[in-house]
């Protein structure tokens, strides 16, 4: 996601020259570096200062430029979070702040690198709206809509590295607060979004076996949510399988079964997101997600019960 985050930003800087990348103390590498060489007057790199980024964003913003800042997720929205609040919520700038190696990717580094509550963060803040690609190529089209069509500020949440796409399986196309339908199945469904959407399509294999075949759904947005879609989802599926890589706090689980008591949803919802407990571990991801009850088998497992 990261290479194809550079690559779709130089496709439209190449179209549109209001976009401009300011990083803080990340290397260009790619396209990205392709973009610093051919417009060095739309790539800033402040360095150790997200701070800084974000009012530099802000103040492209004013000069109606299309600004994204730009660095590891942990630093991009917790270390500028008073100036992203201030500078470009409180005035609505069309501001993209881009989250890279977001929830549980960088758990190899520790807690200090993952960002288990992001969205929870993001969504708080008026105006900010939420968007998290599930693959490549739905990153493509959050890339379009916030480099041309968005008229407030964006969180964007993407992955790192060796993302696979399943959004191609989908017969709908992506838009903007709108919930989409990637599998067509029957009685249960998946509600996900971003790169941990993998292990929902694991989870369908073994169902398979079962002879379950579940729907699944992207919920790229994370705000606004799709509330008309939910309906639908509520009106078909008996059994409800939410799955995300954020914590259990403010997350899209909490979001939905929030709505489903409003709406008096007669079915059951199982949820699967990240404890609110720090796991003091250096492991690769799938231990760390494991560690919060997040597998394929425990999934599994659950349904079946």
């Amino acid at each position: 996601m990261r290479n194809q985050f550079s690559e779709r930003i130089f496709f439209n800087a190449k179209k549109n020259k209001n976009i401009y990348i300011v990083a803080a103390d990340i290397s260009p590498a790619g396209s990205m570096e392709i973009f610093r060489k051919k417009y060095p007057n739309r790539f800033i790199n402040v360095g150790v200062a997200e701070q800084s980024m974000i009012g530099v964003c802000a103040g492209l913003a004013m000069r109606k430029k299309r600004a994204f800042a730009y660095t590891i997720a942990t630093f991009a929205l917790y270390r500028p979070f008073e100036m992203i609040r201030d500078d470009i919520c409180y005035q609505n700038l069309p501001v993209t702040i881009v989250g890279m190696g977001a929830g549980t990717i960088y758990s190899n580094l520790g807690g200090t690198h993952m960002t288990q509550e992001d969205i929870s963060i993001a969504k708080s803040m008026p105006n900010m709206s939420v968007i998290a690609p599930a693959d490549p190529i739905e990153l493509n089209f959050a890339v379009d809509y916030c480099s041309n069509i968005s008229k407030g500020p964006v969180y964007l949440r993407i992955g790192k590295s060796g993302e696979k796409n399943f959004s191609n399986h989908s017969r709908e196309k992506w838009k903007f607060g709108k919930i989409r339908k990637i599998i067509n199945g029957k009685n249960i469904c998946f509600i996900s979004y971003g790169p941990i959407i993998k292990k929902v399509f694991e989870c369908r294999d073994l169902l398979k076996k079962e002879k379950i075949y579940p729907s699944i759904y992207n919920c790229h947005t994370l705000k606004p949510l799709d509330k008309i879609r939910l309906n639908t989802i509520f009106d078909e599926y008996k059994k409800i399988v939410i799955l995300e890589d954020h914590s259990e706090i403010n997350g899209l689980a909490q979001d939905v079964k929030s709505y489903a008591f409003e709406s008096k949803y007669k079915g059951k919802i199982l949820s699967f997101s990240l404890k609110d407990k720090f796991y003091h571990t250096f492991e690769k991801q799938d231990h760390m997600l494991d560690l919060h009850g997040i597998s394929v088998k425990k999934i599994v497992n659950k349904i079946l019960m």
